[in-house]
């Protein structure tokens, strides 16, 4: 669905900082009430990570989810688990209240995308950590984070009311008697000053390896990471007295590629994990040792038990991830994609390094999804997986993959409303902030699926609330 031209506007631009969802999510609320945006992108295409998210986004209930099995109430308390008992045991309540607000605008956010905008999110699949099915994503070959990007990004270029910005770095959040009225940015060589309130949606710092995640999580020095080197964002924020929270909670995500191409690389492609969701298994020397639904954290933890098998330069584990014929077909999209760039291969069995221990795996695993065995890892969701008789002919498909770091749970404390939070508890006027660049929703771990929700719901609020905050302040002037 295209969006309306709008008459120009007269009113006061709002500046949203990043171009991911999030800041498009904020410009469209901004835009569908008038007010004017200008959007500015450090990179030079806009879209930031969230054009690259592979599994989907989490919505509770929804009519594309199998009638009367999930409810707010599962949500709720899966994600209350995934951040952790000794996380959730510090500023209890206002993670409470995020989490709260997060779930129970997650139909709504659906529905915004399928109805409003005309994304398609019928497909549904349970990741780890959930207890259900309720990571949406389209039918077709687009991947989510794309779909959503792409659709939001056209609408936005062709308003009047939206300017956007490439190549263009923020330096310096603006000031004024404790209020926000603009930013300092850099183009090339060019220095701009905006006036007006301010988004940010610049998201995280998983790629600052030199920067913030060493000072942060030194330990992870060397690991592979799916985000762009790119330095964080926070200290703008911090600068002008914002408080952060949780900043050394970092997500190491347990699958991203090991390119046979260029093995060392550190800027690695995420496997997603509707392929674990949708059937898939992981293997080390051939044998199953993780049920691969649990968290991200657990399988993570799982595979770093053991000694790394390369240590110079890119820190690594020697870990397959593998699909029998039925999975491949549910996640086609994604593994085509995946074939193409030769981070997959199709092979048999046979063809595979210790492949008598693989086979007899797999003739274990078959019987577990057929009901014959319980699981001893605890793996009680199959996905799509049909393979019944595995034998060394039989065609599978595999990747080799390593844990990488993915995503920054912490960053700066904010509000329900998408207000940011000083150090002593009071909100700064005149800025608000969603997406990847906030802390206390997560905790210790993030679930599949709810970092495009969390960019949809906050970043629509930030927008709404900055709408609202413009015709306050044009009323007073």
């Amino acid at each position: 669905m295209g969006s309306i031209l709008q008459a120009p506007s007269v009113k006061q631009s709002v500046i949203v900082v990043g171009s991911g969802l999030a800041g498009l999510s904020a410009a469209s609320e901004l835009v569908a009430r008038n007010v004017p945006v200008v959007i500015l992108e450090r990179q030079a295409k806009p879209g930031g990570n969230s054009i690259k998210a592979s599994s989907g986004i989490n919505g509770v209930p929804t009519r594309f989810q199998p009638p009367g099995l999930d409810s707010l109430q599962h949500f709720l308390d899966d994600t209350i688990n995934s951040v952790s008992s000794s996380v959730m045991s510090t500023m209890t309540e206002t993670r409470r209240s995020l989490i709260s607000t997060l779930t129970s605008s997650s139909a709504s956010a659906i529905n915004w995308l399928v109805d409003e905008k005309g994304v398609d999110l019928s497909r549904v699949a349970q990741l780890g950590g959930h207890s259900h099915a309720r990571t949406h994503r389209g039918a077709g070959q687009t991947p989510p984070g794309a779909s959503i990007i792409t659709t939001l990004l056209s609408q936005l270029k062709a308003n009047p009311l939206v300017e956007l910005q490439i190549n263009t770095t923020v330096t310096k959040v603006l000031t004024s008697q404790g209020e926000v009225i603009g930013v300092e940015s850099q183009q090339g060589g060019n220095v701009q000053t905006l006036h007006g309130p301010v988004v940010f949606a610049t998201g995280g710092f998983a790629g600052d390896s030199t920067g913030a995640l060493t000072r942060y999580r030194p330990d992870l020095h060397g690991y592979p990471s799916t985000n762009e080197a790119l330095p964080g964002s926070q200290d703008l924020l911090s600068e002008i007295g914002a408080q952060l929270l949780d900043m050394d909670q970092v997500q190491v995500h347990p699958t991203g590629f090991i390119d046979p191409k260029d093995p060392s690389k550190t800027t690695k492609f995420l496997a997603a994990e509707a392929l674990r969701g949708e059937g898939g298994i992981l293997l080390r020397r051939g044998k199953r040792f993780v049920d691969e639904l649990q968290t991200r954290k657990v399988v993570t933890e799982a595979i770093t038990a053991q000694p790394p098998s390369t240590t110079e330069g890119t820190k690594q584990w020697d870990i397959v991830l593998l699909l029998d014929e039925k999975t491949y077909q549910s996640t086609k999209s994604h593994v085509d994609f995946y074939l193409w760039k030769g981070l997959m291969q199709k092979k048999t069995i046979s063809e595979l390094d210790h492949s008598d221990v693989v086979l007899e795996t797999l003739e274990q695993y078959s019987d577990i999804v057929q009901g014959k065995e319980t699981d001893a890892l605890g793996r009680k969701s199959f996905g799509n997986w049909a393979l019944r008789e595995p034998k060394p002919d039989t065609v599978v498909y595999v990747g080799n993959v390593t844990p990488v770091v993915h995503y920054t749970m912490g960053g700066v404390l904010f509000t329900p409303d998408a207000e940011v939070l000083d150090a002593d508890g009071k909100a700064i006027d005149g800025l608000w902030v969603a997406g990847e660049i906030t802390g206390g929703i997560h905790g210790a771990n993030r679930l599949g699926g709810s970092s495009l929700l969390e960019c949809v719901v906050f970043g629509r609020i930030a927008g709404r609330n900055a709408a609202r905050y413009v015709e306050t302040t044009s009323d007073k002037r």
